[in-house]
């Protein structure tokens, strides 16, 4: 398992025209993932938008759910997101995932964004393991 970060938008879609998404395992249950803000990120207030995080997290909490499953297709069923701070341009964001339950069809996580050590987001959600037919 590679600590190091690895760029996950790679393909042409929402996030990799955002700037992307860096992600990394820290164990079998724990992973973490970032990103810059840039003036595309924020809302009229001069924070970033909410839309944005909700996407930041969907994409690096569902990238986590994927490698917890096998790296098996997930899908995300349910994002229960909690705004509890702000960031703003040229913050670094970084994703904390733990993975808190997996089964055959589902993964069930909790996911929190940091900005300068302080928690600006969380998150609970479930991911759908679709398993691919050979």
């Amino acid at each position: 398992m590679s600590n190091k970060f690895e760029q996950i938008s790679v393909k042409p879609g929402f996030m990799k025209h955002n700037g992307g998404v860096l992600f990394r395992a820290i164990s079998e249950t724990e992973y973490e993932f970032k990103a810059n803000i840039n003036k595309n990120h924020l809302n009229a207030a001069g924070i970033t938008h909410g839309g944005y995080l909700s996407a930041l997290i969907d994409a690096g909490a569902g990238t986590a759910a994927h490698r917890a499953a096998g790296n098996e297709p997930c899908v995300t069923i349910s994002l229960d997101l909690k705004f509890i701070g702000a960031s703003k341009i040229g913050d670094e964001i970084i994703g904390y995932t733990r993975i808190l339950k997996k089964t055959k069809t589902l993964v069930f996580l909790f996911c929190e964004l940091q900005c300068n050590n302080k928690i600006i987001t969380t998150a609970s959600g479930v991911w759908k393991i679709i398993k691919i037919k050979s």
